[in-house]
């Protein structure tokens, strides 16, 4: 089993940055990817990033160029650096994990129920 905990969210003018952390508990050396969702209301759930425990990257093409996932593997955080944020990244962001490691990281990023654990938001707002 493994708990995770975001942390980061918060309120920013357009133009502006946010990082976001993921925390990972528990059974934690087996975890393969580990990702980043966000949820605006009356929206589906959609993938951010996805990064793998041997650096691998992929991204939303909403976000390239702007957002960068990151991971300290020692203290087991993901983070979601987000710069120049537009008021349509506003939503709910999800950290979530698996120790599954079939399926690219392009499939993964667009299929949410790939992953098995998810932490419980925290709230990204972007305004004009």
């Amino acid at each position: 089993q493994v708990q995770l905990v975001e942390s980061g969210g918060g309120s920013v003018q357009s133009g502006g940055s946010l990082r976001l952390s993921c925390a990972a508990f528990g059974y934690t050396a087996s975890i393969y990817s580990m990702a980043w969702f966000r949820q605006a209301p009356g929206k589906d759930r959609e993938g951010v990033a996805v990064i793998d425990n041997d650096g691998s990257t992929a991204y939303a093409d909403s976000v390239q160029g702007r957002f960068t996932i990151s991971q300290d593997n020692a203290k087991m955080m993901v983070y979601l650096q987000m710069n120049s944020l537009k008021p349509e990244d506003t939503a709910m962001y999800y950290c979530a994990a698996d120790y599954k490691s079939y399926n690219s990281a392009y499939y993964r990023i667009q299929n949410p129920q790939w992953f098995g654990y998810w932490g419980q938001g925290t709230q990204v707002t972007a305004s004009s």
